[in-house]
Parts: structure tokens; sequence; C-alpha cells
């Protein structure tokens, strides 16, 4: 499979998740090496790596909306819960010894690229808004967020 290259396209405008974003390609990207190279022990560091990153991220940007009062955070999170479950599948396929790098390359691919121009584009305009209409005493939505965790 060719390199995932990062598109203009692809941005969604709002900086922390575009960044986070594009980590998710690096790791792409690094698994389609991993692949490649016939390497297992690197395809299981990646993917692992990968589902990690892609879990920490997908609550980020349900935190986002929530905050920001989308409305269809709920089917967001239903999307986001689908996928995870589709890439445990894959990691389990894995564990017992089947090389699923391929299959799983096109569908993070795709489901990637699809995800940030279709699901990801509706919540934007939202969120963006709400970032930029933060009260400055207020520390920002990290601070608040990191607030409501830890007290």
């Amino acid at each position: 499979m060719a390199k995932l290259e990062w598109s203009s396209d692809l941005d969604t405008g709002i900086h922390v998740i575009d960044k986070q974003h594009r980590r998710i390609v690096d790791y792409i990207n690094q698994l389609d090496h991993a692949a490649r190279n016939h390497s297992r022990e690197e395809v299981a560091a990646v993917l692992d790596q990968l589902v990690d990153y892609t879990l920490s991220h997908f609550t980020f940007e349900e935190g986002l909306m929530e905050e920001a009062g989308y409305p269809f955070v709920n089917a967001h999170k239903k999307v986001h819960k689908l996928f995870v479950r589709r890439v445990a599948d894959y990691q389990q396929r894995f564990k017992i010894g089947e090389d699923i790098s391929e299959e799983l390359l096109t569908t993070l691919k795709t489901w990637l690229i699809n995800h940030i121009r279709n699901d990801d584009d509706d919540y934007v305009d939202i969120v963006h808004k709400n970032l930029e209409h933060e009260d400055p005493d207020s520390g920002g939505w990290m601070s608040r967020k990191l607030k409501s965790i830890f007290g």
C-alpha cells in the first residue's frame, strides 16, 4: 500500500484535533512499514499504540463536542464505539496468528479519511465557535476538563 499523506482538505481548523489526526496518520504509516518488513513484533507494537492513541483521541474529541453542546454527540460516540470494536476484532485475529496487516491498513485509511471528511466535519463549526468564545478567565476547555476530572 502507498503511504498515507496528510492533505489540507483533512484539516478541521481545530488545531489540537488536526494534530491528533496527523498523529494517527503517522501510526498508520508506521503500521504499513512494519507490515512491509513482515515484522510481527513491530506490527503488534504499532497496533497497540494506534489503538491506545485512537481511544484517547475519541475521548478528547467527544469531550469537545459535549462541551460545545453538539446535538449529535451520542450518534458520534456510537460511530467511535463501533470502530473500536472493529479494531479490537483485528487485534484478536492478529493475536491468534492471522496476518491482518493489509486488511487493517485498508480499513484504517478508508475509515480515517471518511470519518474526518464526513462525521468530524459535522461538529467542527459548533466546536470551533465554542473554543473561540471561551472566557479567558476560565483557563480554556482543557483547564475546565482537567478540573472536572481531578477536582
